[in-house]
């Protein structure tokens, strides 16, 4: 698909939330405001959340985003943000810990112009509202299955639960694809017409058979590896690789949406494309 025939990205709405005063806060006020939603003492995860790089005090203007690339710390410096929320941070378990290279070059922007850098993995998948998941799961139009609230499924229940008018494997990929404004890719195995559905954002495919175990007709998440095809047509299940970044660009600005309405900071989210 060329980049002129692609479908048009959906843009975020800022969720309805209460608005305090345009004054803004301080940056221990936003992290305590992040944390206290998110909870991320409760997860075991690839690296740390919360507050990663530590830049002035007062904050007026938060940016958002799903990666902290290069990129996107020259557009929030462009768009002259005192603060970043992302969902994928600067720091992960087992990585090469000296600063050299592309993080020499990420850093020193984030240090030489006092921006701070907030990042939450798990976290922010899990939230069941505001997350990764939940988010996705509006996008897309997922029911919940018990009209309330959406089952969970998975370790440290990062997995979604929820159901769709019975469809076809193509007609879901299709929804997918108005959606996302990226097509799937499918593996189109399911016998029966679609109607439990269920999802983890990113490269969550090792959830797959706790999907299948949950009992779900199809299951959508960023990233698909060579097992899963051959699970998928096993067992009688669809499997959707929805894109990584594709799907996980709802949960950082709705969190960033929310604390700024409450804490008075003006908000913008920016968008990195990715392919991937």
């Amino acid at each position: 698909m060329t980049a002129s025939s692609a479908p048009a990205v959906p843009p975020f709405t800022e969720p309805a939330v209460p608005a305090a005063s345009a004054a803004g806060c301080s940056l221990t006020d936003l992290v305590a405001a992040c944390d206290g939603l998110l909870q991320p003492a409760l997860f075991k995860d690839y690296g740390p959340n919360g507050l990663q790089v530590e830049g002035r005090a007062d904050l007026r203007k938060i940016v958002s985003g799903v990666t902290a690339s290069r990129a996107l710390i020259e557009a929030a410096i462009a768009a002259e943000a005192d603060a970043i929320l992302v969902h994928h941070g600067l720091f992960w378990r087992g990585q090469d810990g000296r600063v050299t290279g592309w993080m020499k070059q990420r850093l020193a922007l984030l240090l030489r112009h006092d921006i701070s850098l907030l990042a939450y993995h798990l976290p922010l998948d899990a939230h069941a509202t505001l997350g990764n998941n939940a988010q996705l799961g509006r996008q897309l139009g997922f029911a919940p299955p018990d009209g309330a609230a959406w089952g969970r499924f998975g370790e440290q229940q990062l997995g979604f639960l929820g159901q769709v008018e019975p469809c076809s494997g193509p007609e879901l990929a299709h929804q997918v694809e108005r959606a996302l404004g990226r097509a799937p890719l499918l593996i189109d195995a399911c016998p029966r017409p679609i109607r439990r559905v269920a999802w983890c954002s990113g490269g969550a495919q090792g959830y797959f058979e706790a999907a299948i175990a949950a009992g779900a007709d199809a299951f959508l998440t960023g990233e698909i590896s060579e097992p899963q095809a051959h699970l998928a047509r096993e067992c009688g299940v669809a499997f959707l690789a929805c894109g990584h970044h594709a799907t996980e660009r709802y949960g950082a600005p709705a969190l960033a949406a929310q604390v700024a309405a409450q804490l008075g900071l003006q908000h913008q989210f920016i968008e990195i494309d990715n392919p991937a």
